[in-house]
C-alpha cells in the first residue's frame, strides 16, 4: 500500500479533517510531517490577536512536528528542518505529498526526492494578479525550475490548473483535487444553527425581517473592505445591514468610516465553531478582494446556503458563482459595479434570494473533503 508523507508547515483548519478522512478510507497510509514547531503561528499578525482554533486539528491521523531551526518569521528562511528528509525516508515513505514549495526545507526535500519517488505538489496560486515585465518574465523561468521536480500537481480549480500549465506543467500531470471545507459541518441538518443567528441578529440590533449583507475575514487592505463599505453607502435597500466579522490593521479606518450609521455593524474575529451560526446571520455574503488565491469563507457561505457576491480576482470565482443564480461578480476595485451588483442582490424583482441560497447548497456539495482524497487516491490508482 503507498505511504504517502505529507509535509506543511502547521495544523490548519482546512486540511485536518482531509488528512482524517485520508485514514478512514484507508486506501493509502498517510503520515503528516509538520514543518514548524507546535507553538508557532499562535499570533497572527494580519488579525492582529492571538488564534487558536477550538476544533481538534491533529487528532484521527498520524503526524509528527519536525525540529526546526529557522528564524520563526513567515518567510523562505523561517523553515530549516536538517532532520526533514531523514524522517520522511525512515518512516518508509513510497511518495511525498508537499503543501507549498516557498520554504528552504520543502524546496530543498522536493529536489532530494524528484526522481526517487513520486513528488506530488499542492498549492493554490493563480496568474489573476501577474503583471507583465522582466519581473513576469524572471518569475515564470524560475517557477518552471521548480515545477520540474514535481511529478503531479494536484489543481484546487480552474485559474490554478492555468497557472500550473503556464509554468510548465503538461496535462497528464494534472489532477483535480478541489479546495473544500467540511460541508458537513456547515450543513443546518436540525435548524440549531438558524435560532442561533436570529437570536444573534436580535443582539446586533437588526430587525428578524432586514437583510444582511456580511463580510467575514481579515480586515487589510488586499480584502479591499473599505471598498465594501463605500459600495454600499450607494445602495437604495433600506431594510439592508452591513456586518464586518473580524479583526485587523483596517479596522480603525473602518469603524470611523461607519461612525452613526445605525445598519452597519461589527463582530470581532469569531472561532471555527461559531461560523456556521455567523454565515446565517447575513442574507449575502462579500469577498471583494483584490487578490485572493481562493476564498474558501465563499464555500462556507454557499454550504450554509447564502448567495454571494465575489470580486473577479477571487480564485473561486470563476468556479463557484454562476451569475444569476447563486450570486454575481463584480470588476475588482470597481466601486459602481460592486454597489450595480448589490442593488440587484436588493432587488426582489431581480434576485430570488431564497433560491440563490439553495443553488449555492446544490453546488457546493461537490466540493467535498470526499472529492478531494479521491484525486489524491486516484494519483496512486493509476500508478498500479
Amino acid at each position: 500500500m503507498t505511504r504517502l508523507a505529507i509535509v506543511t508547515t502547521h495544523p490548519i483548519q482546512y486540511y485536518a479533517p482531509l488528512f482524517r478522512l485520508l485514514c478512514e478510507r484507508k486506501n493509502i497510509v498517510i503520515k503528516v510531517f509538520y514543518t514548524w514547531e507546535q507553538d508557532a503561528g499562535a499570533f497572527d499578525k494580519d488579525f492582529g490577536k492571538e488564534i487558536k482554533w477550538d476544533i481538534p486539528l491533529l487528532d484521527g491521523y498520524d503526524h509528527q512536528f519536525v525540529s526546526n531551526e529557522g528564524n520563526r518569521g513567515r518567510d523562505f528562511r523561517s523553515v530549516r528542518n536538517p532532520r526533514l528528509i531523514q524522517d520522511v525516508e525512515g518512516w518508509g515513505a513510497t511518495a511525498v505529498l508537499f503543501f507549498g514549495w516557498n520554504y528552504y526545507s520543502h524546496l530543498k526535500a522536493m529536489r532530494y526526492f524528484s526522481g526517487r519517488i513520486p513528488v506530488l505538489f499542492r498549492g493554490d496560486s493563480t496568474l489573476l494578479n501577474e503583471r507583465p515585465g522582466l519581473r513576469k518574465i524572471a518569475r515564470r523561468l524560475f517557477l518552471r525550475w521548480v515545477y520540474r521536480h514535481v511529478d503531479i500537481a494536484l489543481y484546487v480549480g480552474t485559474h490554478n490548473r492555468n497557472y500550473f500549465r503556464a509554468h510548465g506543467l503538461k496535462e497528464d500531470q494534472l489532477v483535480f483535487a478541489p479546495h473544500a471545507i467540511d460541508n458537513d459541518r456547515f450543513f443546518d441538518k436540525d435548524g440549531k444553527y438558524e435560532l442561533a443567528a436570529l437570536q444573534w441578529k436580535s443582539e446586533l440590533g437588526i430587525d428578524q425581517k432586514d437583510k444582511v449583507l456580511a463580510f467575514v475575514g481579515k480586515f487589510q487592505d488586499t480584502k479591499d473592505p473599505l471598498l465594501l463599505l463605500g459600495a454600499f453607502a450607494g445602495t437604495n435597500g433600506p431594510k439592508w445591514h452591513l456586518l464586518f466579522v473580524g479583526n485587523g490593521e483596517l479596522e480603525p479606518s473602518l469603524k470611523k468610516a461607519a461612525e452613526g450609521k445605525a445598519n452597519i455593524h461589527f463582530l470581532p474575529f469569531q472561532n471555527q465553531s461559531f461560523m456556521p451560526v455567523i454565515y446565517r446571520i447575513c442574507t449575502v455574503f462579500c469577498l471583494p478582494s483584490k487578490g485572493e488565491t481562493w476564498g474558501l469563507a465563499v464555500n462556507e457561505a454557499m454550504a450554509c446556503g447564502r448567495p454571494v457576491l465575489l470580486s473577479n480576482r477571487c480564485g473561486c470565482a470563476i468556479d463557484l458563482v454562476a451569475p444569476g443564480k447563486n450570486g454575481f461578480i463584480f470588476a475588482s476595485g470597481n466601486k459602481q459595479d460592486l454597489t450595480d451588483k448589490m442593488q440587484k442582490l436588493m432587488d426582489p424583482a431581480v434576485s430570488d434570494l431564497s433560491a440563490m441560497g439553495q443553488n449555492s447548497v446544490r453546488s457546493i456539495r461537490d466540493w467535498s473533503y470526499e472529492r478531494l482524497a479521491l484525486g489524491i487516491e486516484q494519483v496512486f490508482q493509476k500508478e498500479k
